[in-house]
């Protein structure tokens, strides 16, 4: 027989296929809820992290419907208009495994930006950071100033390819899957938990403290995780 192409798959996208399998087969009908995150989790054999990625992806293409405070519910999928194609959603990265990834890189940047900041950089850090709280009190979103905060320190950093790890890492983070796991937890509260986090880094790199600073990034970017790996609870949203 001829030779295929083999395609690497990520992981989430193995469990969305296995969903979406059970689904198409009757499994889950069409309105049925599905069962909690770490009932499906522990039936799978997989994480819950990696579980939430496959149904924000899912959510993407229209499978099922994420209800805040209530539960995730099988779509009609011949109902409705047509959402992305699974193969559109496979190329992502997913949102927590991203998230860990910068939490590992991201740390280190902000320790050598400790190290080699110069006062125009740590300028730009402070700037950005009033404008995120600038923001956040006028009520609307502070993902572009979030950015630049990130985007001041891996400057700071004087390495290149750290500096555009860290950009590509923000292109990433405005992806379909990233901005739909961002819309159901991302709140007033979570932006001002962001904001306080940051100042500690800013502190850090400010005195030179390359460990505190590499800390502080850290905890910083566990806490993101933490919060979008919470519950599917009813959070109050920035309204723009």
């Amino acid at each position: 027989m001829p030779l295929q192409t083999v395609e690497p798959k990520r992981l989430y996208r193995q469990i969305a296929e296995q969903l979406r399998q059970a689904i198409g087969q009757g499994e889950f009908a069409p309105g049925a809820r599905l069962p909690a995150e770490r009932d499906l989790a522990r039936q799978l054999g997989v994480s819950r992290p990696s579980l939430r990625e496959a149904l924000i992806a899912l959510e993407i293409e229209g499978v099922i419907e994420v209800r805040i405070g209530s539960g995730i519910y099988v779509l009609d999928l011949g109902r409705g208009p047509a959402k992305r194609h699974p193969q559109e959603v496979a190329t992502e990265w997913g949102p927590l495994q991203l998230t860990r990834a910068r939490e590992l890189v991201e740390g280190e940047v902000a320790a050598l930006a400790a190290r080699h900041a110069k006062k125009s950089d740590i300028a730009a850090i402070e700037q950005a950071l009033q404008q995120m709280r600038e923001e956040v009190v006028a009520g609307r979103e502070p993902r572009s100033s979030d950015e630049a905060f990130h985007a001041a320190i891996a400057q700071a950093s004087g390495n290149e390819v750290l500096r555009d790890t860290v950009h590509g890492y923000w292109r990433a983070r405005y992806a379909p899957m990233f901005e739909s796991l961002g819309g159901h937890f991302e709140s007033g509260s979570s932006w001002r938990a962001a904001i306080g986090e940051h100042h500690l880094v800013l502190e850090a790199i400010r005195t030179r403290d390359g460990e505190a600073a590499r800390q502080a990034m850290q905890t910083h970017l566990k806490k993101t995780h933490a919060r979008y790996s919470a519950n599917w609870i009813q959070t109050k949203r920035i309204t723009h």
